[in-house]
């Protein structure tokens, strides 16, 4: 089975040989950019799965790396930084990244982030399911239809719409911005608080202990992400 290719980007040389022996440690093959110019040339020429990204490069900005990637390239970006604050994390999450780690992190944190996105890119490329399971918590995409160990939950279309989305970006952090898109049309941005509204709502249905919910999580000043 081919190796995942994995581009990490970052202009500090330490980090890159900090990372570089650990990743190819799980198995994946490892390419190195210390500039944006030559991420893109990179991710041009070996279309790798996977960028770690660094947004504090000498010459591009590393948005304008998520911008610039060639249309086909396959690679799920996870931005890797410092820059800690919500609203870093917010635009580079609705320009294309994938997920959004903050420096200092575990490398088991990342080494799970990128099981991840792999597995999302996987299941992107495999038949679209009809149905998602995750434990008791079963979602008929096909039905329209939503049950919780074995009984029926009643959802209003909207909530039903969001649940899905959310389901089918397992994994990944969906931002307020990209819900209500997805779930209100693109004139709704600056309606925070129907998403908010929502995933109340939602948790008191779908999860066991809506305070402390298995699936919808909240990434503070971000949006959410569904774990599985």
């Amino acid at each position: 089975m081919k190796k995942a290719t994995i581009l990490v980007v970052d202009d500090e040389a330490a980090i890159r040989r900090f990372l570089k022996p650990f990743l190819e440690a799980e198995g994946y093959s490892v390419l190195e950019a210390a500039s944006g110019r030559e991420a893109l040339s990179m991710a041009s020429s070996h279309d790798p799965e996977v960028i770690l990204l660094d947004l504090g490069l000498p010459d591009l900005d590393g948005e304008e790396i998520l911008e610039g990637l060639p249309p086909w390239a396959k690679a799920r970006v996870i931005v890797v930084s410092a820059r800690g604050n919500e609203q870093d994390k917010v635009s580079a999450l609705d320009k294309g990244a994938s997920d959004y780690l903050t420096k200092p992190f575990s490398l088991a944190e990342l080494a799970a982030r990128i099981r991840v996105v792999l597995r999302r890119e996987a299941n992107r490329e495999a038949p679209q399911p009809t149905r998602y399971a995750f434990g008791g918590l079963v979602i008929d995409l096909d039905g329209h239809a939503v049950s919780l160990d074995g009984e029926e939950v009643h959802l209003t279309p909207t909530e039903f719409k969001m649940l899905a989305y959310l389901a089918g970006h397992a994994g990944k952090v969906v931002t307020h911005g990209q819900l209500l898109r997805e779930v209100w049309g693109k004139h709704s941005q600056g309606q925070e608080h129907y998403v908010r509204i929502h995933v109340h709502k939602l948790r008191q249905k779908i999860e066991k202990d809506p305070a402390r919910p298995r699936h919808l999580h909240t990434e503070t000043g971000v949006g959410y992400r569904f774990k599985e």
